[in-house]
């Protein structure tokens, strides 16, 4: 195809603006599902365990949405290279479907328990094991390779949009009536299933079928593995946000420490997501072009730094603790942005197609165990020596990461571009 005919633009593709929309819908509606699970089971606890034993409440929440993904994640990477990557994420947003409506039901008669939000959780954590390969493997397949940079930051700001939008709606709507956010996350999942039957379909290339099924599952965590480029900047993600996981207390700072109530949760819950997406649009317009290894260093490393400020908020600024907390929340999803937008490029162009769900399955694990087990680990630190203490610890942590990385992984600080290693692109040429 002749270059005047090439897009210049992702959403100048037709089929990235439904990928982006239902990437939108279905990232909002987990979203508001995730911070009202976690209120409620905060607030259920709460009620027969006490403060401490409540926040460890927390994090089993966290631990059981990572446990279908580690259970099945390698699985869900080969399922993602080996059929349709559309029906796959479809399926897995039917199951997501299924968990809301479920937890509007129960909580419209009033029977919602704890094991019934564990169950949940899980459940949840199965669908996201799934859909996410599918999805980031989506779109290498719809999109130029010398538009991928953009493309990560307009999908990486669909992901900061509904982070925004969620957390704040259910709380608003938490609070408005317990049963609305669970009611409404179905119905944004099954707009998102729609939008996901109207991508057309595309071409892939296959997987080899000389090597077992099991052979060809593990290969994702051999090429990561082998890759010290895209494995320092994996790892370096995963220590420092399972250290530094602010986030698993939130409902214990809305509550007990800020006293901000269901209302200013949902504030706090968005606050690292305006952040993030200020940056995602940024790059968006300027794409990250040089010296990528030693900013996404530097962007942890301060990650580590503003975890202290927010741990602190209360008491840097007493008499309004809720301005340092929210400002300081913003900062870790701008910092968190840059840290996602260089590994999401990294793996995205350094990775081939037909290994693509593999990988990102490998990379899904970090990332999500990162965010899972640092729940878990922070509602367990708290529980020991208390949830400012906890994060606090955790800021440090990040910092101490970042610098030990900054040796084990000179590959990182000598990253200077993204340096696509493939071919032209001229397979993918395809104009919406």
């Amino acid at each position: 195809m002749t270059s005047e005919h090439q897009p210049s633009h992702p959403f100048a593709i037709r089929d990235f603006r439904y990928y982006w929309l239902a990437r939108s819908l279905a990232i909002l509606a987990q979203m508001a599902l995730v911070v009202v699970i976690g209120w409620q089971v905060y607030d259920l606890a709460r009620q027969t365990m006490g403060l401490k034993a409540a926040a460890f409440q927390l994090g089993l929440v966290g631990l059981a949405q990572f446990a279908p993904l580690l259970a099945f994640g390698l699985y869900a990477g080969w399922i993602a290279d080996r059929y349709d990557r559309r029906r796959v994420a479809q399926f897995a947003i039917l199951l997501e479907i299924a968990c809301a409506g479920l937890l509007a039901f129960t909580t419209w008669q009033g029977t919602t328990s704890l094991p019934i939000l564990f169950f949940a959780a899980a459940m949840l954590g199965v669908a996201r094991a799934f859909a996410g390969p599918a999805l980031q493997g989506i779109t290498p397949n719809i999109v130029p390779t010398k538009l991928m940079p953009t493309a990560i930051a307009y999908s990486s700001m669909a992901w900061q949009l509904g982070a925004i939008i969620g957390p704040a709606v259910g709380g608003y709507l938490y609070a408005a009536h317990a049963s609305a956010p669970y009611a409404l996350a179905a119905f944004l999942f099954a707009v998102a299933l729609l939008a996901l039957h109207l991508i057309r379909p595309f071409p892939r290339k296959s997987m080899s079928s000389e090597q077992s099924p099991w052979r060809q599952m593990i290969d994702g965590l051999h090429y990561v593995r082998r890759n010290r480029l895209v494995l320092g900047s994996i790892s370096l993600d995963f220590v420092a946000v399972l250290l530094a996981g602010a986030t698993a207390m939130l409902p214990v700072y809305a509550r007990d420490i800020l006293h901000v109530g269901a209302e200013g949760l949902g504030h706090l819950r968005a606050a690292p997501a305006f952040g993030a997406a200020a940056v995602a649009i940024w790059f968006g317009f300027r794409p990250l072009a040089y010296n990528v290894g030693v900013k996404m260093l530097a962007a942890v490393a301060l990650f580590g730094v503003v975890t202290v400020i927010f741990g602190l908020s209360h008491l840097i600024f007493p008499s309004e603790p809720m301005i340092i907390a929210l400002g300081a929340l913003a900062g870790l999803g701008a910092l968190d942005m840059v840290s996602v937008y260089v590994r999401q490029t990294l793996v995205q162009i350094h990775t081939p197609d037909e290994m693509r769900g593999r990988v990102g399955a490998v990379s899904i694990m970090f990332i999500s165990g990162s965010n899972e087990l640092g729940e878990a680990e922070s509602g367990l630190l708290a529980a020991l020596i208390g949830p400012v203490a906890a994060v606090v610890a955790g800021g440090i942590g990040a910092i101490l990461v970042t610098v030990l990385w900054a040796r084990l992984f000179p590959e990182l600080r000598h990253a200077r571009t993204f340096d696509p290693p493939g071919k032209n692109d001229a397979a993918k040429e395809t104009v919406g």
